[in-house]
C-alpha cells in the first residue's frame, strides 16, 4: 500500500522533521524499540511478512475530518497513547463484557525536537470535558456532549473520537495513535522477562490480585498489569493515584528495555518483536514493520531520566466529587508548551488534586 492510498492521522500540509515519538509511552516503546532492530539488518524477508500480518492498524484519517490543530513544524511529535481495557477475549478474565471497550489510561507524549527528551501528560479517565462530535470506525456521526467523563469518547466513538477529544481540549495536533490491550501489556512484560520496581510500602488490592510487601520486585506480566490497573489499595484510592502507579511502572519499563540485552539473542529479540505486534494496535502511518523500525528508531536516544511526566492539571469537581475538571489556568499552561516545544512549566502543576502515591512505586 502506498502512502498516498494509506489514510494517515497527519493530513494535508507541511510535514515535520522526521521523527518517531517517545519510548515510554506506557507499554509500548519496549516493542519498536527493540524488536525490531533486529528486522533491520537481518534480510530475513520472511520475518518481515510474520511481523506484519501480526499488525492491524486502524485509519482514522478520514473520519477526523479537517477541523483539526495546525501541523506545526517544528520538529516535535505527539502521539496518543491508550490503554484498551475491553472484556472481550481473553481479557475477559479481568471483569464483565459490556459491549464495549474503555481506555482507561491515556497518555500523550510529546517528543521534543531532537527526540533527545519527552514529556508525559497523563489524562485523568473522570476528567470531564465538552466531548466534540465525531465519526465512529462505522462512519456513522457521534454527537458531542457537555460535562462527559473523558473515556467516554473512545468508548463511544473509537480511536479517532478519543483523538479528536484530545485534539480540542490541548489545541495539539496529534502525529500518532498507539493503543495496547491488557492482554498485550501483559504478555510483553513477560517477553521482556519481568520488570523491576520497588515499593516502599505494601500494595493488597483485591480487586487487581496483587499483594506486594514493601521492598524490591520483578514483576510478572500479571502483577505489572495488577500495579497498573491498582486504585483503592493506595493514596487516597482515586484515579490520580492509580496514575502515579501507571507513570513509575513506565519510567521502571523503560530502564529494563535499555537493559534487556536483547541484541545478542536473535530468538529473543523476533519474540519480543512477535509479541509486540501482536500487542499494539497503531495507526495506518504505523502499521507494517518497516515504518515502525523508522518510528523505534527515533526513541534510540531517550532513556528514562530524559522523560518527564505529569498528570494534567485537575481539581475535584464541585457537584461531582467522583469526577475531577481542568485547572484552566494550569492546563493552557501545559498544553501552550507543547505547541511551542518548550519545557513545561512547574507552575503548571501546582495547586493540582493530588492521589498522593507518587512515591509508593520507586
Amino acid at each position: 500500500m502506498t502512502d498516498q492510498s494509506k489514510g494517515r492521522i497527519r493530513g494535508p500540509g507541511r510535514r515535520r522533521k522526521p521523527a518517531t515519538a517517545r519510548r515510554r509511552a506506557a507499554t509500548l516503546a519496549a516493542w519498536s524499540a527493540a524488536g525490531l532492530v533486529l528486522l533491520g539488518g537481518s534480510g530475513l524477508g520472511w520475518v518481515y511478512l510474520k511481523l506484519d500480518g501480526n499488525i492491524q492498524g486502524v485509519d482514522i484519517s478520514g473520519q477526523l475530518g479537517s477541523d483539526r490543530p495546525d501541523d506545526v513544524d517544528n520538529g516535535s511529535m505527539d502521539i496518543l497513547v491508550l490503554g484498551s481495557d475491553s472484556r472481550a477475549g481473553a481479557n475477559g478474565e479481568y471483569g464483565r463484557d459490556e459491549g464495549g471497550a474503555r481506555s482507561d489510561t491515556a497518555m500523550i507524549v510529546h517528543l521534543y525536537e531532537g527526540h533527545r527528551k519527552a514529556a508525559v501528560v497523563s489524562v485523568p479517565r473522570d476528567t470531564l470535558i465538552d466531548r466534540p462530535s465525531c465519526t465512529d470506525s462505522r462512519g456513522d456521526s457521534v454527537p458531542g456532549e457537555r460535562r462527559a467523563m473523558f473515556n467516554t469518547a473512545y468508548e463511544v466513538g473509537g480511536p479517532a473520537c478519543a483523538v479528536k477529544t484530545v485534539e480540542q481540549i490541548s489545541g495539539v495536533r496529534m502525529d500518532h495513535y498507539l493503543e495496547v490491550d491488557f492482554t498485550g501489556f501483559k504478555q510483553l512484560v513477560d517477553e521482556l522477562g519481568g520488570v523491576d520496581i520497588t515499593t516502599t510500602e505494601a500494595i493488597s488490592d483485591s480487586a487487581s490480585h496483587l499483594d506486594l510487601p514493601p521492598g524490591t520486585h520483578k514483576l510478572s506480566g500479571e502483577q505489572a498489569l495488577g500495579l497498573v490497573r491498582t486504585r483503592k489499595a493506595v493514596g487516597n484510592g482515586s484515579d490520580l493515584g492509580r496514575i502515579q502507579l501507571q507513570q513509575a511502572f513506565v519510567k521502571a519499563l523503560i530502564r529494563q528495555v535499555e537493559n534487556v540485552g536483547v541484541l545478542s539473542d536473535p530468538k529473543k529479540l523476533y519474540d519480543l518483536a512477535d509479541t509486540a505486534t501482536k500487542a499494539i494496535t497503531p495507526d495506518s502511518d504505523l502499521d507494517s514493520v518497516q515504518e515502525l523500525i523508522g518510528f523505534a528508531n527515533g526513541l534510540k536516544g531517550l532513556d528514562a531520566d530524559d522523560v518527564r511526566m505529569i498528570t494534567l492539571p485537575v481539581e475535584y469537581d464541585e457537584r461531582d466529587p467522583n469526577r475531577v475538571v481542568p485547572l484552566e489556568k494550569q492546563s493552557e499552561q501545559v498544553w501552550a508548551a507543547l505547541r511551542a516545544d518548550l519545557p513545561i512549566p512547574a507552575s503548571a502543576t501546582e495547586g493540582t488534586a493530588d492521589g498522593q502515591a507518587a512515591d509508593i512505586v520507586e
